[in-house]
């Protein structure tokens, strides 16, 4: 182990970068052009928005008054929930939603409550776990972490087995992007690693109030998905909670939170998921995940044209152990979803 002498987190070329700089309203690297403001909304109004947002997050997801913690109706909310159900007739499956505006209040909730395989969400848990409990001024970031080839999980390791890296490691930062934004698998293993173990992901959820999440295996025997498996779960409203208070919320310190959104807004893993399914001007900072009985999850943050946050997690199984993974069903689902609360 030891310290790697180069930048941590996203570089100014980067294009999630110039999304936060657009979210968060700020100028560009020196030199380069003051950014387009892809939300289309004074900033202004985005700070109010920001702020509702936050107080929805303490009201509704940490226990606020019954009256704030309550969700609103989406438009036409037994519709919505009709063409929930006939998606999960059309695609043999069990369709699971928690999709929460977190500006109006407007929500859609679709077997909430039920357990669902976690599969590849926890990996921006574990990056949320490293970002609070163990980086201090990006040090732990910078720490090279060496493996073998024989400690790389031969079902998908896409970046950690690049021949560069299985010669020079690769830093905390670097596990943490190629976790998000990749999925790759034995980065998520690395990380749990750092960590202590699959159990430290439990401990997360449950210190920021996630009652209902729980990581018990390693990848990639934690994608079984069994649907009698209560190991390597959590439910629609658990995860959906959980990234909102990731994002937007308070659970992390302000870089830190802008830090994991950046690598969210990075993902390359959904564009036959939310990515396809939410309207085109919306900015969207998600993860996917995917496993046995043709299990396929999405969940992050997604916003508006005009700068509103909804926290988003769809999550799916099918009845069959060899079942395909339906990345359309997760796309349709957005977009009822967008046209639903948008």
């Amino acid at each position: 182990m030891g310290l790697r002498n180069r930048p941590t987190g996203l570089q100014p070329a980067d294009p999630a970068r110039r999304l936060l700089d657009q979210l968060f309203d700020r100028p560009t690297a020196a030199g380069g052009e003051p950014p387009v403001n892809a939300l289309k909304s004074r900033p202004t109004r985005r700070a109010l928005l920001v702020a509702g947002a936050g107080t929805a997050l303490t009201a509704g997801l940490t226990g606020g008054t019954a009256a704030a913690a309550a969700p609103a109706a989406s438009r036409n909310g037994h519709e919505v929930t009709r063409r929930l159900r006939a998606l999960e007739r059309e695609h043999s499956a069990r369709l699971g939603v928690y999709a929460r505006n977190l500006a109006t209040g407007a929500t859609v909730l679709h077997r909430t409550d039920e357990r669902f395989p976690v599969c590849s969400l926890f990996k921006t848990l574990a990056a949320a776990a490293v970002l609070r409990d163990l980086d201090r001024s990006g040090e732990f970031l910078a720490k090279v972490v060496h493996y073998t080839e024989d400690e790389l999980d031969k079902t998908w390791s896409p970046v950690t087995g690049l021949p560069e890296n299985l010669e020079h490691g690769m830093t905390v930062d670097e596990l943490c992007h190629a976790a998000i934004t990749r999925s790759d698998n034995s980065a998520g293993n690395f990380l749990l690693r750092e960590l202590g173990g699959p159990g430290a992901i439990t401990r997360f959820c449950r210190s920021i109030g996630d009652d209902r999440t729980r990581l018990d295996r390693w990848e990639p025997e934690l994608n079984s998905a069994e649907p009698w498996q209560w190991k390597d779960t959590t439910s629609p409203g658990a995860i959906g909670r959980t990234y909102a208070r990731l994002v937007v919320g308070d659970v992390l310190e302000p870089h830190d939170r802008e830090r994991l959104t950046g690598w969210l807004l990075a993902n390359t893993t959904s564009g036959e998921q939310f990515r396809k399914g939410l309207p085109a001007d919306w900015t969207v900072a998600d993860k996917t995940g995917a496993g046995g009985y043709g299990t396929t999850n999405n969940a992050g943050v997604a916003w508006t044209p005009d700068g509103a946050p909804v926290a988003l997690a769809v999550l799916t199984t099918k009845f069959h152990q060899d079942a395909g993974n339906d990345r359309a069903l997760v796309a349709g689902t957005a977009e009822l979803l967008a046209g639903a609360l948008g």
